[in-house]
């Protein structure tokens, strides 16, 4: 059996083959609905761990909404992208699942397992999963284009702390704290500001000063992830946003071009 690479994306761990071998071969599967995922619920594993061909593992999604750092680095970022909406499982997922479907108690297709969560490289009961929304948005565009455009901010940044809204006097306690901005991105197009400050803490020193982001389109902004979460399933690149954050103690509507996000 052969097959031909059609598309690849680095940044949700997803590729696209093009087998050559009979449909008569072939079962199709029927695809679920992630973002009716509870935690709690019956997840199935399916893969080829150590080599044994066709293991299924059972157990329950044991988390939602987690945030990996798996995707391509980029130099011009100077950092590593993360794939966003990961399901987290008990599933024993093990080398060789990668690639292998995660179902639901109904046999539907919830995502696809991707990493684990160990020091010595295998099953320790917490294994992760490509969630199938992402594979029904990146898959027709690998298809299609070989590649995923995906929309970009421009921005290194983390959730904000208590220590955060201390050292800078916030207002607010919840949002998105700009740490970096790269330069001639949107962001720094738009005029976001990046923080400049140390301040010193019992854990080191930490970057503040500057801008929150607390809601994008009037969409809420709890954390960095509801940031990336919100650019990827809602926007595209050359799509205009308006970020509201807070700056120097005053809150501020910025709107932001944003750009497809660099591939090298």
């Amino acid at each position: 059996m052969s097959a031909s690479i059609i598309g690849t994306d680095p940044d949700s761990d997803l590729a696209v083959l093009q087998v050559d071998v009979s449909p008569d071969w072939l079962t199709s599967v029927e695809l679920g609905n992630s973002d009716e995922l509870q935690v709690g619920q019956r997840a199935v594993a399916i893969g080829n761990p150590f080599g044994l061909n066709g293991t299924l593992t059972v157990g329950i999604i044991s988390g939602l909404g987690r945030t990996l750092p798996l995707g391509h680095i980029s130099e011009q970022v100077g950092g590593r992208f993360s794939i966003p909406e990961v399901i987290q499982t008990d599933a024993a997922i093990n080398p060789g699942n990668s690639g292998g479907p995660l179902l639901d108690s109904y046999g539907a297709v919830i995502g696809i397992n991707t990493a684990i969560n160990s020091e010595g490289g295998t099953n320790s009961g917490v294994g992760f999963a490509v969630p199938v929304n992402t594979i029904k948005r990146v898959i027709p565009r690998l298809i299609s284009e070989g590649y995923y455009p995906y929309p970009w901010l421009g921005i290194t940044g983390r959730d904000l702390s208590q220590i955060d809204v201390d050292a800078m006097d916030l207002p607010v306690d919840r949002g998105a704290l700009v740490v970096a901005v790269t330069p001639d991105g949107p962001a720094d197009l738009a005029g976001i500001r990046a923080g400049d400050e140390e301040y010193e803490t019992k854990y080191g020193k930490l970057l503040v000063g500057g801008d929150v982001i607390t809601a994008i389109d009037d969409s809420p902004v709890q954390d960095f992830d509801d940031l990336l979460e919100y650019l990827l399933s809602e926007t595209r690149p050359g799509q205009r946003v308006l970020l509201t954050i807070i700056r120097e103690g005053e809150e501020l509507s910025v709107p932001v071009v944003l750009q497809e996000r660099p591939r090298d």
